[in-house]
């Protein structure tokens, strides 16, 4: 399986914003170009359109549209006119979603069946069928078609999760599981064997799933600092990921202890509470260097892609510059 390098935006900008981003990216040799889909940013599509025609090579797409806030057929319409821009192709992102509740969402229930479903409606419209589809959560009549002109390949699907079911579903009708958050190396055997679950129950080969791991990205000729901005980040979700990875454990005093700083805005006190270590396992910091061994462990623990997440850099621009001529040519360059 082909190794593959990828970057990923919060959808906090401003149109001009997205339009400069895309043909910065466009100028080096990324595979995949996602948006998050996270609550209450910008709803992820219309940043993609302003950016997919800025886009040539990499593949757009949404990492992950969570099916209770955004409907499989509005994902499968928004899919199928964003395919007609993106030259190099299009990807769907499903996961269950996070914040929800705080942000007067309901959580379709049960969460795993919704997102079976999601997948199964979105490929219903996009791929064209008829005779309607007799979903418990996202039931279509026998007469519903999609109406409008469709993609002209296969639209992959990505999985995102940390979980034993999800990533079994993943690994029976999926393209990519990504574990959103993590940049360490331990997890990605574990999420392996979950989706070995799934991929025997529906025959599927070996390898079929391509494990996609993500987190933020703080890169910078200043090495020292760009790893104190990162520690500042990972501060702020750590007390949401680290119950989720199995491969460590964080102390609960140490979890109580960020939260009162971050809830205090005190983020100095927040990031001298993160180890090395930590970061390491929750972040990608540091120079190119860092970068290029960081994500080489990643590809060498069995990882068929590596995204790149917000910010980039301390300055975002010269951060996508620094992956983009320093750190992505030397990991082709291993490759070879």
């Amino acid at each position: 399986m082909r190794r593959e390098i990828s970057i990923a935006f919060q959808t906090d900008k401003s149109a001009a914003e997205y339009v400069a981003l895309a043909q910065l990216v466009n100028q080096y040799d990324f595979d995949a170009v996602s948006v998050y889909c996270d609550l209450p940013y910008h709803p992820p599509y219309a940043p993609l359109m302003l950016m997919a025609s800025h886009i040539k090579r990499a593949r757009v797409g949404v990492a992950a549209n969570a099916p209770s806030r955004i409907h499989p057929l509005d994902i499968a319409a928004q899919t199928a006119l964003l395919s007609e821009i993106a030259e190099g192709g299009v990807y769907i992102g499903l996961a269950r979603g996070a914040w929800l509740d705080e942000h007067g969402i309901r959580e379709q229930k049960p969460g795993i069946q919704a997102i079976r479903e999601a997948v199964a409606v979105i490929r219903y419209m996009l791929n064209g069928e008829t005779g309607g589809y007799a979903g418990s959560i996202y039931p279509l009549a026998e007469h519903v078609r999609a109406p409008y002109p469709l993609p002209k390949k296969p639209v992959p699907i990505l999985i995102g999760s940390w979980g034993k079911q999800l990533c079994a579903l993943a690994g029976e009708i999926a393209d990519e599981v990504k574990v959103g958050g993590s940049a360490n190396p331990d997890i990605v055997p574990v999420i392996q064997g979950y989706v070995a679950t799934g991929g025997k129950l529906a025959r599927r080969e070996i390898g079929a799933v391509r494990v996609v791991m993500g987190a933020v990205s703080v890169l910078d000729e200043d090495r020292d600092r760009a790893r104190y901005v990162a520690k500042q980040s990972v501060a702020l979700y750590l007390p949401v990921v680290a119950a989720l990875d199995p491969t460590i454990q964080v102390e609960s005093e140490l979890i109580d202890r960020l939260r009162l700083h971050i809830n205090n805005n005190d983020k100095d006190a927040a990031a001298r509470l993160i180890s090395d270590d930590l970061l390491e396992r929750f972040a990608f910091a540091g120079n190119a260097d860092d970068f290029i061994r960081h994500a080489n462990r990643l590809f060498e623990a069995g990882a068929g892609r590596v995204e790149f997440g917000t910010p980039h850099g301390i300055n975002p621009q010269n951060g996508i510059r620094i992956l983009g001529e320093q750190v992505i040519p030397a990991l082709r360059q291993l490759w070879d």
